[in-house]
């Protein structure tokens, strides 16, 4: 699950890192469809807006575990 922090965030990759973190999502038992838009916060850790409304933060915690947060 952590595979999707090793791509870096430039425009050529940001597909890449849009499937990546909806299956993170998905996995998580989280309604999205499909990340629609990425914006990194910080080094690991992304706010995702998905094609269905539903925002998301996804980040590695300070255990390394790739963490889900519902945002409004």
């Amino acid at each position: 699950m952590a595979a999707f922090f090793a791509v870096p965030s430039f425009a050529a990759d940001d597909e890449a890192l849009k499937k990546d973190l909806t299956a993170v999502i998905a996995l998580q038992g989280l309604p999205c469809g499909q990340v629609v838009a990425v914006k990194e916060q910080a080094e690991n850790d992304y706010a995702a807006s998905c094609k269905d409304g539903n925002k998301y933060r996804v980040y590695l915690n300070g255990a390394g575990r790739v963490v889900v947060e519902t945002r409004k």
